[in-house]
């Protein structure tokens, strides 16, 4: 079973690496949101996979490191882009999280993308 607790928070970034001229190399920002996917079995008396309040919690300390904050100023997100913000993310979770199966990252309502570990 998988199951999904969704965030959101709101930071600026640029990103430094692109084409000259590119938008997005401008400071910008977005109202991020973020789902934390846990996988596992759905335990038999608790008839679930994980209280969503452990992944609240889990959550917490990494939202607050990058909610109202400028992601470039950030230790391992100079380049700040959806796909560096997701491994970012992941890997502050993992430890806390051993069930964790992915990590989806939207920076707007249509562009976005899916972390499931597989550098970890």
């Amino acid at each position: 079973m998988d199951i999904f607790k969704e965030f959101t928070f709101e930071a600026a970034h640029r990103l430094p690496n692109v084409p000259p001229g590119h938008k997005c190399s401008r400071l910008h920002g977005h109202s991020y949101r973020v789902e934390v996917h846990v996988r596992g079995p759905v335990g038999e008396q608790s008839g679930w996979v994980m209280d969503f309040s452990d992944i609240k919690e889990s959550f917490e300390p990494v939202r607050l490191k990058l909610d109202h904050y400028y992601l470039n100023e950030i230790e391992g997100l100079e380049n700040p882009t959806s796909e560096n913000l997701s491994r970012w993310i992941w890997k502050r979770l993992r430890p806390g999280l051993p069930l964790l199966s992915r990590v989806v990252v939207r920076e707007t309502c249509t562009s976005g993308c899916i972390y499931q570990g597989e550098d970890d």
